[in-house]
């Protein structure tokens, strides 16, 4: 694991199957905490985007799981973590680490550029 620094926030970055993934846990502490990594994935803005990111990178992605999600969202009720969501749909485009140093959920580069608006 590596980091960066991005307007003074430490961001954690790991290359997995030959791939960057970036911290969300770390950006999402820049302004807040982990809740706001859950209402950015309750979006249904949001949720399109990633299924359709996984509908093309991903040949293993469950697309009847995000049926499911996409059907929800918006509900007040809909609640959407990014554990869940890789469980229930094979998502590649996140991963969770456990730990309290260097864990967090980590997102794809092009995933994260869209959190971080860039």
């Amino acid at each position: 694991m590596d980091k960066v620094s991005v307007l003074g926030a430490e961001i954690a970055y790991y290359q997995r199957n030959e791939e960057d993934y970036i911290s969300l846990t770390d950006m999402a502490k820049k302004f807040g905490d982990d809740t706001m990594i859950y209402s950015w994935m309750r979006n249904r803005n949001t949720l399109e985007f990633i299924g359709i990111w996984e509908e093309l990178h991903n040949p293993n992605f469950n697309s009847n799981g995000f049926v499911t999600f996409k059907t929800q969202a918006g509900l007040n009720s809909f609640n959407l973590t990014p554990r869940k969501w890789i469980e229930a749909t094979r998502a590649i485009g996140f991963f969770s680490k456990p730990g309290r140093y260097g864990g967090g959920t980590f997102a794809r580069r092009d995933i994260a550029a869209l959190v971080s608006g860039g």
